[in-house]
């Protein structure tokens, strides 16, 4: 290879090497999926509250991955808190009855998402309303509780242009237990909105709330927030166990890809590209001139002219020149036979003749004459050279009138 090209091959090389080191010291991108799933650290994972929920109820705290139905319905003996935090909490018709069912018994329901569906609104009384920003043009929301026993510190949220608060509720029965409001540029009066309730249901109680990301990590390890995260979990009762649901959740709970450790993982992620990279270019570089050569197999050449030319020299060598004429004869009639049609049972015939030089298109004359050939030379013992040459003439010349040639 010439100077100019490993300059070349040296410049690519460089190149590459600064994309990498540029891609590898990149700042990651922060993962704002809201997946509220316990061991996930990312901004809107919930690892700090269940982490804090074990550290300070270590014999309280129950981590429960199977779904309600399954957990309420085969036993009788579970009693206390059951806590759900998603995105959205949907229950199937089957699974809410069992759950108030539950509830109805002397236990707590605690809810904490965006959207409930229609069913527990219904019983409960209640209605959901959207609640947006006021036009500013940050999205800047107020949220503070109700209780006047908890502190009063108000904590701001800026990571939606929208939450959703309770609307009409029966205040006999319902009671109010943190609100959230926006502020606007004008001189309108504040409106504020609920967003986390409390209901008796049987002998046990149902607290629902709007705001699930007080629950989330970004949300506590924020300013003061977790105040307000501890000011809603206050309403727990903790003297009985709290089951922290973990199979409701936008994010997956656990990975079955063995491939997650190296792609989530900066420097496994890269080693592995690398070991990529590599093999392609030992693929691209290596292979093709460590390749076996395809060696070239010739085909069969048809050997029957050759064979037969050698039996005719070794005839020829031989003097057997009667055999020769014996042969040629034979295949010449079953050339007739099979070309021509013709029977060759009598090769005198003023039939066979007239017949013959019809179809071969050659003068009767001729015919007669290389029949009478014909005739001659299978009764002769003796052929001389110059007899068997003129024979081969007459068949050549008869061939070539069938052929038009």
């Amino acid at each position: 290879m010439s100077r100019k090209g490993w300059i070349y091959i040296l410049i690519g090389v460089l190149t590459l090497a600064a994309i990498f080191a540029m891609e590898y010291n990149k700042p990651k991108k922060v993962n704002w999926y809201p997946s509220y799933v316990s061991h996930h650290k990312i901004p809107y994972g919930t690892y700090v509250l269940n982490d804090l929920m074990e550290t300070y109820f270590p014999d309280r705290v129950l981590q429960v991955q199977k779904p309600p139905f399954e957990l309420l319905s085969r036993t009788d003996t579970i009693k206390g808190t059951y806590f759900f935090v998603n995105e959205t909490v949907s229950f199937e018709e089957a699974e809410l009855n069992t759950l108030l069912d539950w509830v109805g018994q002397g236990n707590t329901l605690f809810v904490a998402s965006d959207r409930f569906e229609p069913k527990l609104l219904d019983t409960l009384n209640l209605d959901q309303t959207n609640i947006y920003n006021g036009g500013q043009l940050e999205p800047l929301f107020y949220f503070e509780l109700s209780n006047p026993k908890l502190t009063h510190a108000t904590v701001k949220f800026d990571g939606d242009y929208y939450t959703t608060g309770f609307d009409q509720l029966d205040t006999l029965r319902t009671t109010v237990l943190a609100q959230v409001y926006t502020r606007s540029d004008s001189t309108d009066t504040i409106k504020k909105h609920v967003n986390t309730i409390k209901q008796s249901f049987g002998n046990g109680e149902i607290l629902l709330t709007s705001f699930p990301k007080a629950f989330t990590n970004y949300f506590i390890l924020k300013d003061n927030n977790q105040e307000y995260t501890a000011g809603l979990l206050s309403y727990l009762d903790t003297e009985r166990p709290i089951y922290m649901d973990n199979f409701h959740k936008s994010g997956k709970s656990f990975y079955t890809s063995p491939m997650y450790l190296f792609l989530n993982t900066k420097e496994f992620k890269w080693a592995y590209y690398l070991v990529l990279i590599g093999a392609l270019i030992y693929i691209i570089f290596e292979g093709k001139r460590k390749q076996r050569a395809i060696p070239i197999v010739p085909p069969v050449k048809n050997q029957t002219v050759a064979f037969t030319r050698t039996i005719a020299d070794m005839y020829f060598e031989k003097g057997e020149l009667h055999l020769i004429t014996k042969h040629k004869i034979d295949y010449f009639l079953e050339y007739l036979r099979s070309k021509l049609h013709v029977p060759t049972q009598d090769l005198e015939g003023e039939t066979f003749l007239r017949n013959l030089s019809m179809r071969s298109n050659t003068d009767l004359k001729e015919i007669k004459t290389l029949m009478g050939t014909i005739s001659k030379l299978r009764e002769k013992q003796y052929v001389t050279e110059t007899e068997l040459k003129q024979l081969n003439q007459k068949i050549q010349a008869f061939k070539a009138n069938v052929d038009g040639k």
